[in-house]
């Protein structure tokens, strides 16, 4: 019953009839998958989100570099009404490329970076449901990390500090460098996904059994994979982005309160913990900075007269 009700397109029938992500007869040939796109893959969890997401789902696959658009779905207690009835608007309202919705067999964060048959190129875009950006900056993204293909690439840049005092990690932020880069919006080639879920030993086992005790850190614990396996993190800047998550940006009632991440009280502590947990399961620490961020152009910019103002040259004939 289940499987009928969720096969509105092949996307969602995956999400069942593959039991083992990381069973090799369930992934595509490497050699078959796409260099010159990439699948988004948002991750979703609350129904008050629903109309800011299909905004967002509707934004991605407006874009000529996206395959196609995946929202995995990790509330299990959102009934099959909602979600079908979801993916029929989906389906039916937004033109460009397709848009499915994958009901996650349970909660777990570390479902996320699953390894899919249904992914066809070899980039993903991991997302959250409440950060909107514009088409550019999504291509300008791409462009870096079509350049940078052994780099995680980003918008939104965090750090790691040793506090010598207590022999903790400290979960930060800095203004010139970076060792991380969150899932709200991150770009990342396919092969760290079966890193991050089927590679390692028992200790990225005990890993992951970090993420679901803590129901928090995936993000890093994917940082860990890209610096262990790939080189690390590449922090790019957006023409024009809004995370809904923030507490700083409300806008949208209810938006900011809600996710399994919603926690605001000590969240950098219990990002620290993670970060010195980690570390010791691993036994290892291969998180490393890198230094600014790339912006799409500098440009050598005058002033220009506009109405008795100074405004910049490019804006002199903008209304």
């Amino acid at each position: 019953m289940t499987i009928t009700l969720f096969c509105i397109s092949l996307l969602l029938c995956a999400a069942y009839t593959n039991s083992n992500p990381c069973d090799p007869n369930n992934l595509r040939d490497p050699k078959t998958l796409r260099p010159d796109q990439l699948t988004v893959l948002i991750n979703g969890y609350s129904e008050s989100r629903i109309p800011l997401l299909q905004s967002i789902a509707a934004t991605y696959a407006s874009s000529p570099i996206v395959s196609s658009v995946q929202i995995l779905w990790g509330n299990p207690k959102t009934s099959i009404k909602i979600l079908t009835l979801l993916s029929q608007n989906l389906s039916i309202a937004y033109p460009g490329a397709p848009i499915a919705v994958i009901r996650q067999k349970n909660d777990s964060l570390n479902s996320r970076f699953n390894p899919r048959r249904s992914i066809s190129t070899r980039a993903v875009l991991i997302c959250d449901d409440d950060v909107e950006t514009d088409v550019k900056s999504i291509e300008f993204a791409f462009t870096m990390w079509s350049k940078n293909r052994d780099k995680l690439i980003g918008f939104f840049g965090r750090s790691h500090d040793l506090d010598l005092i207590n022999r903790k990690w400290m979960y930060t932020m800095h203004s010139d460098k970076y060792s991380i880069v969150l899932t709200k919006f991150m770009i990342a080639r396919i092969e760290f996904l079966y890193f991050y879920r089927c590679g390692g030993d028992v200790a990225m086992a005990k890993a992951r059994e970090v993420v679901d005790r803590r129901r928090n850190c995936e993000d890093i614990l994917m940082n860990f994979v890209a610096a262990e396996e790939g080189e690390g993190v590449m922090v790019v800047e957006a023409e024009r982005v809004r995370d809904y998550g923030d507490s700083r940006n409300e806008g949208r009632s209810g938006v900011e309160s809600v996710g399994l991440s919603s926690r605001k009280k000590d969240h950098r502590k219990r990002r620290g913990e993670c970060i010195t947990e980690f570390h010791r399961v691993l036994g290892r620490m291969p998180l490393r900075y890198s230094y600014g961020k790339v912006v799409r152009s500098v440009g050598e910019q005058g002033l220009c007269e506009k109405g008795g103002k100074l405004v910049p040259c490019d804006r002199q004939f903008v209304d």
